[in-house]
């Protein structure tokens, strides 16, 4: 569902918002660092969370758009079933790519965009990884490729690749902490 702009051609210079709002590593929307808890609040920031053209997400207040500092990537995804959900109930679609970074985090590059996995989820995701030979991938697995990049582990057919945390905004096209 599009951003909805409307409010802009009636009031087309109210300033922009910055160091408001965040998005945890867990997809919780924060304002001013506490928890948004109140569903209707958080259903209107998931309907107008959009980005422009520099990589800064935001969410549109009306006219006002309130840049989003963001903990990890511009989506957190969750499983649903044999599928990736975005934060905000928006499908990941298809997974084009798999990455662990240094910290142990999984982040997929899908059609909606690059998102770091929920950590309630990186469990059963972990469980479901396989060696080359089709067994499950062992700790080793994921250490060896953590630290060197070399360790081979798939996640159905996705071999996981090796990230540092650091190259995601640059590699993925956003920005993590948006200035005026």
């Amino acid at each position: 569902m599009p951003v909805d702009l409307s409010a802009i051609a009636k009031w087309p210079n109210v300033p922009a918002c910055y160091d408001w709002l965040s998005l945890d590593r867990r997809g919780d929307w924060r304002l001013q660092g506490e928890r948004v808890t109140h569903r209707g609040l958080i259903e209107f920031m998931n309907r107008q969370y959009g980005s422009d053209a520099s990589g800064r997400w935001f969410v549109q207040n009306g006219p006002q758009r309130v840049f989003v500092a963001l903990a990890a990537t511009p989506w957190i995804f969750r499983r649903d079933g044999n599928a990736f959900v975005s934060h905000t109930g928006q499908p990941a679609d298809t997974v084009k790519a798999i990455y662990l970074d240094e910290g142990g985090s999984i982040v997929l590059e899908t059609d909606l965009g690059i998102g770091l996995l929920d950590d309630r989820e990186l469990a059963a995701f972990l469980a479901e990884c396989r060696d080359p030979d089709g067994q499950p991938a062992g700790e080793e697995a994921f250490i060896e490729l953590m630290s060197s990049g070399s360790g081979t582990v798939f996640w159905n057919t996705h071999r996981l690749q090796a990230i540092a945390a650091d190259d995601l905004p640059r590699r993925f096209g956003f920005d993590p902490a948006p200035r005026p």
